[in-house]
């Protein structure tokens, strides 16, 4: 029998593409699991209000030593929860050895509380506040100047009710801007109190009740810069509404940082003039005592930041906070606001407290990609939610992806 003739070439041809194809999907599939596999840089940013402010100096630094003090642990425990890559803790007394924020740093947060994973910070930046620092002015009309409504902001000595910015990232230390000095006169059309002050004493006004800082951040290749301030909240004043012209002027500091054009009012304790380059990655972080639409705030500087260009706003939301204002109801039930994005626990008394509010913050640039943000809020049956107590502020976090 003759020999069968070969098949032709294009069949040959045809076979061995689809050999090679067939054995070229399990290697595709192979880099694809591997590239989903490689890591991502998430960071998670959060903002806590404390409350770890005590009446005199060096009374925090003797309750936290030891690390014995119940409402430090739950804060503790709520940090050891959430486990942020980097923090900003507002309401913690501030010593020039910084003492008091190491010894929570060191006694509390990195040691387990409740069983959970200890979290340590390598880096952090603290310096010194308004709050206390005196005047030398009758600044509150009390006809003393000696007290703590006489200070550049309010306190009953240097330092209460300070700021800490903790980090696992490093900080850049030597591009970090302060503006603690800058004065209130020098903000543009600034809301000062109709005749309460005078022009001596309106020139000497400090802006910043505590202070605002530019603290850049090196994540992986890229720097974000949190943009930390704690400013005074809208209250605790007469109809002149001195803190609420306050608030809203130090809030609207971030907008016009964030604006080239409208920040060459911009100083830094440094002397450098000028805000943050368009290009920036940021994340606006505090307790800025502003809720968007309820209380009692100006709140027309909250909403040029939220609606700013280069900001975004991820909206952070818990299941307690919605269950807190119902039952807790009184002043919480004239509020127009979504009660899931509240962020502070208040007084609920009509005619006395604001009721429940969102005035925490983590607003991060559009530059940064949201994957998840939340407000540590359990629901009353949720796990955690005994440790809310300690403060009446909730931890607002976000996760943002650097490109």
């Amino acid at each position: 029998m003759a020999d069968a003739a070969p098949p032709p070439t294009g069949f040959r041809y045809t076979r061995w593409s689809l050999v090679c194809f067939l054995l070229s999907v399990p290697l595709a599939i192979l880099f694809y699991q591997r590239r989903l596999r490689e890591p991502v840089e998430v960071v998670r940013v959060a903002t806590f209000n404390v409350a770890l402010n005590r009446p005199a100096a060096g009374q925090l630094l003797q309750e936290l030593r030891g690390g014995g003090s119940a409402p430090a642990k739950q804060l503790a425990a709520i940090v050891q929860r959430v486990q942020p890559d980097v923090l900003l803790l507002c309401e913690v007394d501030h010593d020039d050895a910084g003492a008091a924020a190491k010894a929570f740093a060191d006694e509390y947060l990195a040691v387990s509380q409740q069983g959970l994973a200890p979290i340590r910070y390598e880096f952090s930046w603290i310096a010194p506040s308004n709050t206390g620092e005196p005047s030398g002015r009758d600044l509150d009309r009390d006809g003393r100047s000696d007290g703590p409504g006489d200070a550049y902001g309010y306190g009953a000595f240097p330092g209460q009710y300070g700021m800490v910015l903790l980090s696992r990232h490093p900080i850049l230390a030597d591009r970090v801007r302060t503006f603690r000095a800058l004065p209130w006169a020098a903000v543009p059309g600034a809301q000062r109190p109709e005749g309460f002050y005078d022009d001596a004493t309106w020139a000497q006004l400090r802006l910043s009740s505590k202070s605002h800082w530019d603290v850049p951040i090196g994540i992986g290749a890229q720097v974000v810069h949190a943009l930390c301030s704690h400013p005074t909240p809208p209250a605790f004043d007469g109809p002149e509404d001195r803190n609420g012209c306050r608030n809203h002027d130090e809030i609207r500091f971030w907008v016009d940082y964030l604006t080239p054009g409208k920040d060459d009012w911009i100083v830094d304790d440094a002397g450098t003039t000028g805000g943050l380059p368009d290009d920036a990655h940021f994340v606006v972080l505090g307790d800025l005592n502003c809720d968007p639409k309820d209380g009692q705030s100006r709140r027309q500087a909250l909403a040029d930041l939220l609606a700013h260009a280069r900001v975004q706003d991820p909206q952070p939301r818990s299941s307690g906070g919605a269950g807190a204002s119902m039952k807790q109801f009184g002043a919480n039930a004239t509020h127009a606001g979504d009660a899931s994005l509240d962020t502070g626990d208040f007084d609920d008394e009509v005619g006395k407290g604001p009721g429940n509010l969102r005035v925490d913050y983590a607003l991060p640039s559009r530059s940064l990609r949201v994957v998840q943000a939340g407000v540590f809020w359990p629901a009353e049956r949720e796990a955690g939610a005994a440790l809310v107590a300690a403060s009446d502020h909730r931890l607002v976090w976000i996760d943002v992806v650097a490109p």
